[in-house]
């Protein structure tokens, strides 16, 4: 209760600062979607050395927290939270690449006709889509010194248990495959949207 309370207290202190600027509630929105699809770019950037995917995907997580919080936070906190999350970071991207290795291996095997090719290819995919949801719960809930090995088993309790939290983020992935498909440049902004997703499924959970 007294969270509860301090929450709505902070809530009201955020709206009233916004009516003292003169912002309305539209607006407000909108510079946040903005914000969503600057740190996508952030994101895109940041995951070039194709490793460092689940610290740009952490440190824009942090990011769209601060902005949510009304906190101060820019391309240099960014670059400060993306680097204290490479620290361990790279390999959980290195082994992204690994399953996702494994599962292209079990789609040629249904390619090629091998008996139970068909069963192991399907569950193939359906274990990468739920390894890339723990991956970005883990990031969207990741903070400066926190291990990587306990943030993704916590965050693959979290989307078994939480399964329509885990069905908002596919979804989110599932917008950024549409727009790679209509026009790959789309996609890269639209990442942020995804982070966002992965944020507000996070705190959902955490206040359910």
């Amino acid at each position: 209760m007294p969270e509860a309370h301090a929450g709505t207290r902070t809530a009201r202190r955020g709206g009233g600062s916004r009516a003292a600027r003169g912002e309305s509630p539209l607006a407000g929105r909108f510079a946040l979607f903005a914000e969503c699809l600057l740190t996508g770019v952030w994101i895109a950037v940041a995951s070039l050395p194709l490793v460092t995917y689940p610290a740009a995907f952490a440190a824009g997580s942090r990011h769209l927290g601060r902005q949510l919080a009304h906190e101060r936070g820019g391309l240099r906190e960014f670059a400060a939270d993306f680097r204290s999350a490479l620290r361990g970071g790279w390999l959980v991207g290195l082994a992204g690449w690994a399953a996702l290795a494994v599962v292209l291996v079990d789609v040629r095997a249904v390619r090629a006709g091998l008996p139970g090719g068909a069963l192991v290819g399907a569950v193939g995919v359906l274990a990468l889509i739920a390894a890339v949801v723990a991956g970005l719960r883990a990031a969207a809930s990741w903070q400066p010194g926190d291990s990587w090995r306990s943030l993704l088993a916590g965050a693959g309790r979290r989307t078994v248990l939480d399964p329509a939290g885990s069905f908002l983020v596919v979804g989110g992935l599932a917008v950024v495959v549409c727009s790679a498909w209509f026009s790959a440049p789309l996609a890269l902004p639209v990442l942020g949207a995804v982070a966002a997703a992965a944020v507000a499924v996070e705190e959902r959970y955490r206040h359910r």
